[in-house]
């Protein structure tokens, strides 16, 4: 036996909640999840347990019970450090470059404006021990992409250029004029061309054949693309760019680039001109209210978070105060801990402030651990939301954890929180790919291309298809569970000895199959 150590993880297990009501599909009593009060808890405790399919709400951390709530809510993952920009994430990170550059505000055709912009942090779930005052988060109204569509995104726009440069090189290769080529079926296209005249369809019978056809909008950003290679190509030949043969201009520009797409620092790092109309500035700090960066901003940032929740939540002035703030987003069981090994900023609990001209307009709640970037929360100032703040705070998200990794090389993972699939409004978190769901029963993670088919036949389902595997971590040795009773650490074996009363062994026993024995024989589990 020993006194409680206080770098231990302490825990207070509440077990399984009756249901409550559920912010997705709006069961009232269907969300079923298992709960813990933290009082403090490691990192390394923080991650085993993510891993296993637990989140937090401030100090609280829950488990849905997957196989009986409404919406199965599947931990999802991303893989940053082979992380695919999809044609819209480019727009987010262009549209927000051209507004600091020059305070252009307008939408752009074809934007994801529909995305509530902290939608991909909105899994906090009200709890009637610590959450009980927190209002239904709202969903996105994104209209998810199915995995076909999201791969054609991705891949669409960095083939444009490739595509291109083969049309072009084809060009040079025909040494015949085009009109060679119409002279083999001339006297069936001007057959043709004289119906089209004779003949002139009856309204809402087809298209009209004497006007030009429609042209593809792929075809006309290939010619727009082109032509802006032509003009900004420097040269030394005393003819217009007209006269330059396209392919040559193409080759030049592609030696340097080898052909290669642009990464998501490409789009985030760029520098901005001197006379750039915005300046945003992210500050990392840590929630501490002994940081002085911290408190000296509280202040803006719980009036941003009350602003924030109002404006999209519709929650009422008392359910948003400071305290709510505190306990919602300041107050994190996580102990800070600064190993030589991991990143500059240490592990543990940190608001991303997002600074724009001297004011902050949104801020990230996230979590650094030994082998992840875990988003929290997000909350910004609702007069920015055509920023898409959501989508750009998480590909800024995705680029911190690469920075990350350059210093801990086994911090390599951006875990988006939970992926619902039986709601529609929840499933663009897929689109971050590539990415991988946790399986509820083995604890194994598996591409979301292989979840996918199974996800569109049952809400519930265990991604590991070999059959016979199970969960690794589960408890063997309930006896070797740590137990901390009157302010002594001691083995439930000798606890279960010492308690008077109605046995527990049935709650410990539970607890200790979620956390997994790893976690068990770590933490310390609070007995009265």
């Amino acid at each position: 036996m020993a006194a409680a150590d206080r770098s231990s993880s302490i825990v207070e297990y509440f077990g399984g909640e009756a249901g409550y009501r559920c912010g997705y599909c709006k069961n009232v009593t269907g969300n079923l999840s298992h709960g813990m009060w933290a009082h403090s808890m490691t990192v390394q405790d923080y991650q085993d347990l993510i891993d296993r399919g637990w989140r937090r709400s401030g100090k609280y951390i829950y488990k849905p019970i997957m196989n009986q709530t409404c919406c199965p809510q599947y931990t999802i993952r991303c893989r940053p450090l082979h992380f695919q920009l999809s044609k819209s994430h480019k727009k987010v990170l262009k549209k927000m470059l051209k507004f600091l550059a020059k305070g252009d505000s307008s939408k752009v055709a074809g934007d994801v404006t529909e995305e509530p912009m902290d939608s991909h942090r909105e899994d906090a779930v009200p709890c009637s021990c610590v959450l009980k005052n927190e209002s239904d988060i709202s969903q996105s109204e994104l209209k998810p992409l199915s995995v076909e569509e999201t791969e054609r995104v991705e891949t669409e726009d960095n083939n444009e250029e490739e595509e291109m440069k083969e049309e072009v090189t084809m060009k040079k290769v025909e040494s015949e004029p085009p009109q060679t080529c119409l002279d083999k079926d001339s006297a069936g296209s001007s057959e043709r061309s004289d119906s089209a005249k004779l003949t002139t369809p009856k309204p809402g019978k087809g298209a009209d054949l004497s006007k030009p056809p429609c042209r593809k909008a792929k075809d006309i950003r290939k010619e727009r693309k082109l032509h802006k290679l032509l003009q900004n190509q420097p040269h030394t030949l005393e003819v217009s760019p007209s006269q330059v043969e396209p392919q040559v201009l193409l080759s030049q520009n592609s030696k340097s680039k080898a052909n290669q797409p642009k990464s998501i620092e490409d789009f985030i790092f760029v520098s901005l001109p001197d006379d750039a109309t915005h300046q945003l500035e992210v500050r990392l700090v840590p929630v501490s209210f002994e940081d002085p960066q911290f408190n000296s901003s509280f202040s803006q940032s719980a009036t941003l978070f009350a602003k924030y929740q109002m404006a999209i939540h519709k929650d009422t002035p008392s359910e948003c105060g400071e305290d709510e703030f505190t306990r919602f987003l300041c107050d994190s069981p996580l102990e800070a801990e600064n190993p030589p090994s991991g990143p500059d900023c240490g592990y543990g609990s940190f608001h991303q402030q997002y600074w724009l001209d001297g004011k902050i307009i949104a801020v990230g709640v996230i979590d650094v651990l030994p082998y992840c970037v875990s988003s929290v929360y997000l909350y910004y100032d609702p007069d920015y939301t055509f920023l898409s703040l959501g989508v750009y705070s998480a590909l800024r998200e995705i680029a911190f954890t690469r920075q990350l990794h350059e210093k801990a090389s086994e911090l390599c993972y951006y875990y988006m929180g939970f992926y619902i699939h039986s709601c529609p409004k929840m499933r663009y978190k897929g689109q971050y790919r590539p990415s991988d769901l946790l399986c509820p029963e083995t604890y194994v993670w598996v591409p979301i291309e292989q979840c996918l088919p199974t996800l569109e036949h049952s809400k519930y389902c265990r991604f590991n298809q070999d059959l016979k595997a199970v969960d690794e971590g589960c408890i063997k040795e309930l006896g070797r569970v740590r137990v901390l009773h009157k302010r002594t650490v001691m083995p439930y074996s000798m606890y279960k000895k010492r308690r008077k009363g109605p046995s527990d062994e049935a709650s410990v026993q539970q607890y200790a199959s979620l956390v997994g024995q790893t976690c068990s024989e770590r933490m310390l589990l609070f007995r009265s």
